[in-house]
């Protein structure tokens, strides 16, 4: 059933490596299925830093200590059918994105870690040229390259509510990185000593000493970062930002208690540069306007703002449905800003923002104003 789901909604080939002897109460341990071993589980009330048995032929006498002989025919039985019935594995296809293998076990109890880890490292693909623009004219960066380089692709803020801590995940793209390293940033010019990298494994992290191209390291700090940000040794290369879509829900956002109104506007604008949501700011009207894509987005922010700000607020209906950035030269956008002041906004990046009551409007005022762009999309960085 699983790799049916696997297979009906993702689209995709599964193809298990390992297959499971027993679920639930019964699970006894995994056999891999390309070298015929089979990984005992622990028993039943041993820590999970205790370890596991080593794995042993499944064809020899020793796989007698761990299943009774009705559960190894069972599982023989089981895995010469999944074998049969699925594709065998193709690393190429699933390069290609057609195929996926599939792996079992626990990461509460420590199982099967290890051998997901070791076919991330076996089959995932090594890190390769990004496009980039170097004063102004089109490059590629590839991993080999001397020049450290990387871009910002999440901001995550209050990772430690203790310290209101804001972390910037960087990917490198090329290069040595060592710590205490210098780093440009590409928009601003502003200059960054990374002297506190960080890497990241599930609920663990340490200092990174080094990093390579294809690693993630967070970088603390206070907003000088953003979400698209190209970061470099010169600070000349420019990566392409990361896509801002226009939002399917805009709703006005209020504080409960009008004297934390100040708080609201710097919690608001956290969560927007993080990208949890966007905020617009009316040119006429004190309230925020947040948009998001699904109602799911307000409910997480509604219980952020709770839980790290201490802030509660409610969401309102708001008089516009459709938002759209506006392009096009100085002098057209703001001959469109002051003829429709009371439907402009800025986002969190102070760009001009137009917003409609209906789609209808737009095709309306689009067509009045041919040599102004209304944009569904916007490039962060």
């Amino acid at each position: 059933a699983l790799l049916d789901e696997i297979g009906s909604k993702l689209a995709l080939d599964p193809a298990p490596l390992f297959w499971p002897a027993g679920s639930g109460g019964r699970f006894k341990g995994m056999l891999d299925l390309r070298t015929q071993k089979f990984q005992p589980y622990a028993k039943r009330g041993a820590e999970p830093d205790d370890g596991h048995p080593a794995a042993v032929a499944f064809g020899g006498n020793a796989v007698d200590r761990f299943l009774d002989p009705d559960e190894r025919a069972e599982l023989e039985e089981a895995s010469m059918l999944v074998t049969e019935a699925s594709k065998p594995f193709d690393p190429q296809a699933f390069l290609e994105g057609h195929m996926t293998p599939v792996f079992f076990g626990s990461a509460l109890r420590h199982f099967g870690v290890d051998e997901l880890l070791a076919g991330l490292g076996a089959y995932a693909p090594p890190p390769k040229a990004v496009a980039a623009a170097k004063s102004g004219e089109p490059t590629h960066v590839v991993p080999g390259d001397p020049e450290v380089t990387g871009f910002v692709f999440k901001v995550q803020a209050n990772m430690d509510p203790n310290h209101r801590d804001r972390i910037a995940f960087l990917r490198l793209t090329s290069g040595r990185f060592s710590r205490g390293m210098k780093l440009k940033v590409q928009n601003t010019g502003r200059q960054l000593s990374v002297n506190a990298p960080i890497m990241f494994f599930a609920s663990d992290r340490e200092l990174a000493e080094e990093a390579f191209a294809g690693d993630v390291i967070g970088i603390p700090n206070h907003g000088v970062l953003r979400v698209g940000d190209s970061l470099s040794e010169t600070g000349l290369l420019r990566f392409a930002g990361l896509p801002n879509f226009a939002p399917e829900i805009l709703q006005r956002v209020r504080v409960k208690d009008p004297l934390k109104a100040k708080h609201l506007k710097k919690a608001l604008e956290g969560l927007a540069e993080e990208g949890v949501t966007q905020l617009f700011r009316p040119q006429f009207g004190a309230d925020f306007i947040v948009g998001a894509v699904g109602q799911l987005q307000f409910e997480v922010m509604a219980d952020r703002l709770a839980n790290e700000y201490q802030l509660e607020v409610q969401f309102e209906a708001s008089p516009f449905a459709e938002a759209r950035w506006l392009t096009g030269t100085k002098a057209e956008v703001e001959g469109f800003e002051n003829t429709h002041k009371t439907a402009m906004a800025t986002d969190i990046d102070d760009q001009p923002v137009f917003l409609a009551k209906s789609s209808w409007e737009i095709g309306y005022v689009a067509e009045r104003y041919p040599k102004v762009g209304f944009e569904r999309t916007k490039e962060r960085g």
